[in-house]
């Protein structure tokens, strides 16, 4: 017999799914601790499941299982659950009166409760949250098993077969992430202007496109966008431009030249008086 790890409900869950991965249309596959296993893996990674009990680590599981933001008292509730249901199916296989199991239902809720933590925690994709339902034990899961046995234990339970898809779809209506815009940073305006924008441009921006043109301005001047002193860094630049701009220029390159001839001869000139004078 394996060592137990955690309780023996996750340990036989992790075992049969390892067993029974290669046959996804078989029973064991399909059984409901199987499912429990899927459906974990579906919110984190097969890697952050049975990696910890490959390597014989609850610590190392626990953290896995709190990284969207579950609490470690939670989780301790959850496997007490899954043990709980586990302990009643086996008395159940035994006997003819069957009794109730109402932590078939509990177990998918705490399961869902995972699955919002992430929601709130972290993106999740459409196909992700169409793998999740699918797991769920609803009268809509394209799975012939899961449907059939949630109207099995539902009928002994006296529970409505609908909890668990009413539940999930509850949850996640009213747990919806609210994400505050983040707030514009501007640089020095002139830093824009070298690039060619204009504040109207900046103002229609939002922040992300904002965040892309500070990315261009900090290249253009070749600073490090990591640097601690970075906005400093920017002025000096800007300064030592402007510095180059001030110098006597009329902008046209021929115009330049005869200045530079008009001062020449004006020295000239001054000098030859001043000499004729001496003389």
């Amino acid at each position: 017999m394996n060592q137990v790890f955690v309780n023996e409900a996750f340990t036989k869950a992790v075992d049969d799914y390892l067993k029974s991965s290669d046959n996804p249309q078989g029973v064991t596959y399909n059984s409901f601790l199987v499912v429990v296993v899927r459906m974990l893996i579906c919110i984190y990674s097969e890697l952050d499941i049975v990696n910890p009990m490959v390597v014989g680590d609850e610590d190392l599981l626990y953290k896995n299982l709190m990284k969207f933001g579950y609490l470690r008292d939670s989780l301790g509730i959850f496997f007490s659950n899954l043990q709980q249901y586990y302990d009643i199916a086996k008395d159940n296989e035994r006997s003819d009166n069957k009794i109730k199991n109402p932590y078939f239902i509990t177990v998918q809720k705490d399961l869902v409760d995972m699955f919002i933590a992430k929601k709130l925690n972290f993106y999740l994709t459409e196909e992700e949250v169409r793998e999740f339902y699918d797991l769920l034990y609803t009268p809509y899961s394209k799975n012939p098993l899961r449907v059939s046995y949630n109207f099995l234990v539902s009928s002994v339970n006296g529970n409505d077969v609908m909890e668990v898809d009413n539940y999930f779809k509850s949850q996640m209506r009213d747990n919806v992430k609210v994400i505050k815009p983040q707030e514009k940073h501007y640089l020095n305006v002139k830093a824009y202007e070298l690039l060619n924008y204009s504040m109207d441009d900046l103002n229609k921006m939002d922040s992300n496109e904002l965040d892309r043109v500070n990315h261009q301005v900090y290249d253009y001047f070749k600073i490090r966008e990591n640097a601690i002193n970075k906005e400093y860094l920017l002025e000096k630049a800007i300064e030592a431009i402007e510095r180059e701009n001030n110098k006597i220029t009329s902008g046209n390159g021929y115009v330049d030249i005869l200045l530079v001839m008009s001062v020449i001869c004006t020295i000239v000139m001054i000098v030859g008086i001043i000499a004729f004078i001496v003389v």
